[in-house]
C-alpha cells in the first residue's frame, strides 16, 4: 500500500514540474501562436542568474525575484531582437530561429556560469513527511511546487478569459492585420507575450531547480517531457498543461515504480500516440487546427 501511495504521489510531483514547464509552452503559443523551442534553455539561463544572487550571500526569495524579472526582461528583448525579424516570413523560419536560440543560449550559460554541476537551495526542506509508519514520498519542496504551479495557472487563465489585455492578446496572435486595423498596436502585445512567457518559464527553471543539482543541461530531459505535456492537454490550453503533466508524471511514475525504469521515455511516447490518435488537438484544444 506504502508503494502505490509513493508511487502515486511521485507521479503527481513529477507532473507538477513537467507542467510548470508545459505552462509556459502554451503561454507563448496562446500569444504568439509560435512554439518557442528556446524556451527551456531561457528558464536555465534565468536560473543561473538567480543562483548567482543565492550565491552573493542574499535569500533565496529575492533570487527568485530576480529570475522573474530577468526571465520578463530576456522575453521582450528576444522578441525584439531575434524574432521580429523573421515576422511575417515563412513559419518555419520562426521555428528554426527558436532551435537556435536553444544552443546558443546554452552555450553562453555554459561559458559564463560553468557546465559542471552545482547545487540549487531549497527554501523549505527536503525531506518527505511521516504519517504513521508511512514514509510519504511528499516533501514541502513539492508542496511549493504544487503550490506556485496552481498560482501561475489561475494567473494565466484570468489574464486570458477576464482581462481586455488577454483577450486582445489573443485576438491578435490569430490575426495580426485585422488587428492592426482596429488600432491594436500587435508589435506591443508580440513582446509583452514573450517577456511573460519568459517570467513563467523561470518560474518553472526555479521550481526544478529547487533543492537539486544544475548545470547548462538540467533542463533538457523536462523539455522532452513538457512538450508531451502540452500537446496532450492542447497546445492553447493552461489547463490542459496542467492536466497533461500530471497525467504524464502519474504514468511515468507507475512505469517506473511496477515495469522498469528503462521503459519511462518509451511510454510517454506512447502516451503521446494515444492520446493523439483519440484526439489530434490535445485533451483541452478548442482549436480546430494550428499553425506551427
Amino acid at each position: 500500500m506504502q508503494h502505490l501511495v509513493n508511487v502515486i504521489l511521485n507521479g503527481l510531483s513529477l507532473g507538477m514540474i513537467i507542467a510548470a514547464f508545459a505552462l509556459a509552452l502554451v503561454l507563448i503559443f496562446r500569444s504568439t501562436r509560435i512554439i518557442n523551442f528556446a524556451q527551456g534553455s531561457m528558464a536555465m539561463f534565468t536560473t543561473y542568474i538567480a543562483l548567482e544572487i543565492v550565491t552573493a550571500g542574499y535569500s533565496y526569495w529575492l533570487a527568485f525575484a530576480g529570475a522573474l524579472l530577468a526571465g520578463f526582461v530576456l522575453g521582450g528583448v528576444i522578441e525584439r531582437v531575434v524574432i521580429r525579424p523573421v515576422v511575417g516570413k515563412p513559419e518555419l523560419n520562426a521555428v528554426i530561429v527558436t532551435l537556435g536560440l536553444f544552443v546558443a543560449i546554452q552555450a553562453l550559460a555554459a561559458i559564463m556560469f560553468g557546465s559542471s554541476f552545482r547545487s540549487f537551495p531549497s527554501p523549505v526542506g527536503l525531506s518527505g513527511f511521516q504519517v504513521g509508519t508511512f514514509n510519504l514520498a511528499l516533501t514541502p519542496t513539492g508542496l511549493l511546487t504544487f503550490g506556485a504551479v496552481l498560482l501561475v495557472l489561475v494567473g494565466i487563465v484570468a489574464l486570458f478569459r477576464f482581462t481586455n489585455l488577454g483577450l486582445t492578446m489573443r485576438a491578435a496572435a490569430f490575426d495580426n492585420e485585422v488587428s492592426r486595423l482596429l488600432g491594436v498596436r500587435v508589435s506591443r502585445l508580440l513582446t509583452f507575450g514573450w517577456a511573460l512567457a519568459g517570467l513563467v518559464g523561470a518560474v518553472s527553471g526555479m521550481l526544478i531547480a529547487t533543492g537539486s543539482l544544475v548545470s547548462p543541461g538540467y533542463m533538457e530531459p523536462i523539455i522532452v517531457l513538457g512538450f508531451v505535456a502540452a500537446v496532450i492537454g492542447g497546445l492553447d490550453s493552461p489547463v490542459g498543461a496542467v492536466v497533461g503533466g500530471l497525467l504524464l508524471g502519474v504514468v511515468l511514475s507507475a512505469v517506473s515504480g511496477y515495469l522498469a525504469p528503462e521503459l519511462v521515455n518509451i511510454s510517454a511516447l506512447v502516451l503521446l500516440i494515444v492520446v493523439l490518435l483519440l484526439k489530434p488537438s490535445g485533451l483541452f484544444s478548442s482549436a480546430v487546427a494550428r499553425r506551427v
